[in-house]
C-alpha cells in the first residue's frame, strides 16, 4: 500500500465523522439478546452490530483489490486495522532507504540491521515479513526478478537468501550490460547532411590528421536506468549538426529552433565516448523537408 501513513490519517478522520472509530479502537463483543428483551435492548443490540459492520465495510472500501483479498477473512474492523498497520506502517521510510542505497546488498544490510535491533528488543520479526518488505519497496527495475520468482516459487515459502540472490543476480547482469555498452563504442567518420548516408566500419575511421571532426557514441540513460547505445555524428565547432541514433528513432541537436514541438519537462543524461556528459533539456518533433 502506497502512502499508508496518509491513508491511515484520512481513514481515521472519516471513521470518526461517522462515529465508528471507537469500533476500530475497541473491538467490543456483541452479546446475544436475553430472553424477552426490551425494545431498548433490541435497539442497542442492533446498533452495536450495525456499527461493527459499517466500520468493516469502510475499511474494505478504502483499499485496493489486491489488499482486499488479504483482509477479507478478518472478522472485525480492529483486526483489519491492526493487520494493515503491521504490514504497511513505515514502508515510506523503507522506500526512501532503498532510494538512498546504491545496491541491493547495501539496502539489505541496512534493513537487516534494523530487523536485528527489533529482535534484540524481544519482538518477533519473521524472515517472511522481511521478504514481503523487500518485494514491495524495491524499485520497478527489479520487476523482472519478482515476476520470475512468482512464476517459479511459492512466495509464501521463499527464503530471504533466495530473494536476495535473485535480485543481486539481476543487478549484476544490468551492470555488466552497461559496461559492455561503453566498451562497444566504435569511432567513425563524420559526413555533412548533404551527403548520402554511408555504413561505417573500421576502414571509415578518421586518421590523426583529421582535426575537426570526431564521432561520439552517446549512451542515453533513462529514468529507470535502461540503456541504449546510439551511433552519433558530432562536430566540435558547429551547433548546426545532429547526433544521429543508429536506430533512427532518437536524434539530438544543439539548436532548439529546429523543433516544431518541444517538451522541456523531459530530461535525460547523455554520456559520450570521452566520458563527459551532455544535458538533454527537452524532447520533441521537427519538420524535415523530403526529397
Amino acid at each position: 500500500m502506497e502512502n499508508y501513513d496518509v491513508w491511515a490519517v484520512k481513514m481515521e478522520a472519516y471513521l470518526e465523522a461517522l462515529d465508528l472509530w471507537e469500533v476500530v479502537e475497541d473491538d467490543y463483543e456483541v452479546l446475544p439478546l436475553l430472553d424477552n428483551p426490551t425494545m431498548t435492548q433490541i435497539k442497542n443490540h442492533k446498533e452495536k452490530k450495525t456499527r461493527k459492520a459499517k466500520a468493516k465495510s469502510c475499511l474494505f472500501a478504502g483499499v485496493s483489490t489486491t489488499i482486499f483479498t488479504r483482509i477479507v477473512t478478518f472478522k472485525s474492523a480492529k483486526a483489519i486495522w491492526d493487520y494493515l498497520k503491521g504490514e504497511y506502517a513505515g514502508d515510506e521510510r523503507i522506500w526512501s532507504m532503498m532510494k538512498e542505497s546504491k545496491t541491493i546488498k547495501e539496502y539489505s544490510n541496512k534493513l537487516l540491521s534494523i530487523v536485528n535491533k527489533i529482535r534484540l528488543l524481544g519482538s518477533d520479526f519473521a524472515d517472511s515479513r522481511i521478504v514481503e518488505k523487500i518485494l514491495v519497496t524495491i524499485p520497478e527495475r527489479y520487476e523482472a526478478s519478482i515476476t520470475s520468482l512468482e512464476n517459479s516459487k511459492d512466495l509464501s515459502n521463499i527464503t530471504l537468501a533466495e530473494v536476495l540472490h535473485a535480485l543481486m543476480a539481476q543487478e549484476q547482469r544490468r551492470l555488466m550490460r552497461e559496461d559492455r555498452a561503453v566498451e562497444g563504442a566504435l569511432p567513425a567518420k563524420h559526413h555533412d547532411a548533404g551527403y548520402n548516408k554511408k555504413k561505417f566500419c573500421k576502414k571509415n575511421q578518421p586518421t590523426s590528421s583529421e582535426k575537426s571532426y570526431h564521432l561520439n557514441v552517446a549512451q542515453v540513460v533513462d529514468e529507470e536506468e535502461q540503456l541504449f547505445v546510439a551511433t552519433c555524428f558530432a562536430i566540435s565547432n558547429s551547433s548546426k549538426k545532429w547526433l544521429i541514433d543508429s536506430g533512427c528513432t532518437n536524434h539530438m541537436t544543439f539548436d532548439h529552433d529546429f523543433f516544431k514541438e518541444l517538451d522541456t519537462s523531459t530530461v535525460f543524461k547523455v554520456k559520450i565516448g570521452n566520458g563527459e556528459h551532455i544535458a538533454v533539456k527537452g524532447k520533441g518533433t521537427v519538420e524535415i523537408e523530403s526529397i
